[in-house]
């Protein structure tokens, strides 16, 4: 009986130790699947922002821009404010109408210290590289809204010196961009007045969080306009 009684005790001293790790094992765990999600953005930015080491982003995606030679005409004509003399043209068949996830372009803005890649698609791997133009909206040269996003806090941080008048320059493989800002709105993120897709003339939005340089999501949005002024346009029936 009593090697019978220390036998028990041993079995409950072992259970005494082990079932409050496995309790606080499985406690951790579920804090870990709850907590992470929410926590791994700003985990992020901080390892971006406060890491010694170079910047490397996710680079897997096509690079379909191939340069064209500035066009003396349109940047005279968009410095000036005057548009071209001449509306120059394109093929629709002798272009490549970008694919989602391919950058087709550059954007720059000087006063604002913008020099990026432009993508076609607003996704990760595109906003982590550059800034992209909403698959939602068109390219210029198309007629109607281009819709660019970018993040506040990397590409599109500059656009917080955005100012009427600035010149935006856009440029791709089949032409040269030119666009004036004319107005800079802080707008709620769900506000659809913001943008017009259905516009029937060339403009062009950009927008970032706001303010710029809060870490995360923010429910406001900068929307910077800007007009066309000058850049070839699409001909359907070529």
């Amino acid at each position: 009986m009593p090697k019978h009684h220390s036998s028990h005790r041993s079995i409950h001293g072992k259970n005494f130790i082990i079932l409050p790790i496995i309790f606080c094992v499985l406690i951790l765990g579920i804090c870990t699947l709850i907590i992470y999600p929410s926590t791994y953005g700003f985990l992020a930015m901080g390892e971006l922002f406060f890491s010694d080491g170079e910047k490397t982003f996710s680079s897997s995606f096509e690079n379909v821009f191939v340069p064209v030679p500035e066009d003396e005409e349109e940047e005279e004509a968009s410095g000036n404010g005057a548009g071209p003399k001449k509306q120059k043209t394109f093929g629709i068949s002798t272009m490549h109408y970008p694919y989602y996830g391919e950058q087709f372009g550059e954007l720059i803005i000087e006063d604002c210290q913008i020099n990026t890649r432009l993508f076609f698609g607003d996704g990760d791997i595109q906003l982590n590289n550059g800034v992209g133009v909403y698959s939602g909206s068109l390219v210029p040269g198309f007629g109607g809204t281009i819709l660019v996003a970018g993040h506040n806090n990397t590409f599109f941080n500059g656009l917080k010196y955005a100012q009427k008048g600035q010149r935006v320059k856009i440029r791709t493989s089949y032409g040269n961009y030119y666009y004036e800002i004319t107005d800079v709105k802080v707008k709620d993120h769900l506000d659809k007045t913001a943008y017009d897709l259905m516009a029937d003339k060339e403009n062009l939005i950009m927008y970032t969080c706001y303010p710029f340089d809060e870490i995360g999501l923010t429910p406001d949005r900068c929307f910077v306009y800007a007009k066309f002024i000058s850049g070839p346009v699409v001909d359907y029936n070529s």
